[in-house]
């Protein structure tokens, strides 16, 4: 990518990633418009530090000619962007989570193969995104941890692009001469995050006036930090011993917090998905036991013998 002055988009994308990472980048990039501009201010900031920069293309073969799509991507990378990237094919199963989270956590994984020891692996999640997602968990009731979207940074993964609009993402890429891959996913309306993003933001856009994403986003921050705080304290009750998670002293925790110690350790269990309604139904076993036989969650069937809760994993 040729040395020019940047336009304000591009200036935009630049600064997001200078403040948010340090020291050798990995981008994951799909060739969409986020992590494209992206891609390309990690670019501009690597030169200006000095550090190592390149780019992974993730391959989820979930649809015709998606290598052929990869390749020139990673291409477009390399000859317009002046990152070295490279595809890598994953194949996604589904467990029972649905197809977007299986792809999901194939993508991750190979993120976390690639990425070398000290590089930051960079997600081009914007704001937009987190908007969404927050009304995804709005709508399933899935209490105040899903209320609080997407962190800004989760061990080596960084989005810097959490506090810009996907309008900046797209300017970014018209102000660069580069044009992005647009997937056709996400016009599929049999998606819950496309109709989101499609038809309820816009509508509450329209009926309460703008910046209704910038506010959910705004609520994901206030949420994020409630919910760690409530973590921290859950972590320490959650551990259980060779008998199991004992009743008695659950009991005795403030439900809000119980509900956060059952969920710890229902994962740490083996519970391949816990929802708000999972954990009232075991938490039952503790606070209106009356001989109930066991609770089966997907992957985990949890029982009450005497005073612990006991967790045995179930295909």
């Amino acid at each position: 990518m040729a040395r020019k002055a940047l336009g304000p988009a591009s200036l935009q994308v630049v600064q997001a990633v200078t403040a948010a990472t340090g020291g050798p980048l990995l981008v994951a990039c799909s060739g969409g418009p986020d992590s494209l501009a992206l891609a390309a201010g990690a670019a501009v900031v690597a030169r200006r530090r000095g550090d190592g920069v390149r780019a992974v293309v993730v391959d989820h073969g979930l649809q015709p000619g998606s290598e052929t799509v990869a390749s020139a991507v990673a291409a477009l990378l390399g000859s317009r962007v002046g990152i070295e990237a490279h595809v890598v094919r994953v194949d996604v199963t589904d467990d029972g989570s649905g197809p977007e989270a299986a792809a999901r956590e194939a993508r991750y994984a190979a993120l976390e193969q690639a990425a070398g020891a000290n590089e930051l692996v960079l997600l081009g999640h914007t704001l937009d995104d987190q908007a969404e997602t927050v009304l995804l968990g709005l709508a399933r009731g899935s209490g105040l941890r899903s209320l609080s979207g997407m962190a800004m940074v989760r061990g080596r993964f960084v989005r810097p692009l959490l506090g810009l609009r996907r309008g900046v993402t797209l300017a970014c890429c018209a102000e660069l001469g580069l044009e992005p891959w647009l997937d056709p996913h996400n016009a599929d309306d049999r998606f819950a995050r496309v109709r989101v993003r499609r038809r309820v933001l816009p509508m509450l856009e329209a009926e309460l006036g703008p910046g209704v994403a910038e506010a959910l986003a705004r609520t994901a921050e206030l949420a994020r930090a409630d919910a760690d705080l409530l973590d921290e304290l859950a972590a320490e009750h959650a551990e259980a011993g060779a008998e199991g998670l004992s009743c008695r002293r659950l009991a005795d925790l403030d439900a809000a917090l119980r509900s956060r110690v059952l969920r710890a350790w229902l994962l740490g269990e083996g519970a391949r998905e816990v929802t708000a309604s999972g954990v009232a139904a075991v938490s039952e076993l503790v606070t209106d036991w009356h001989g109930q036989r066991w609770i089966d969650l997907p992957g985990l069937r949890v029982r009450r013998t005497g005073d612990h809760l006991q967790g045995a994993v179930r295909s």
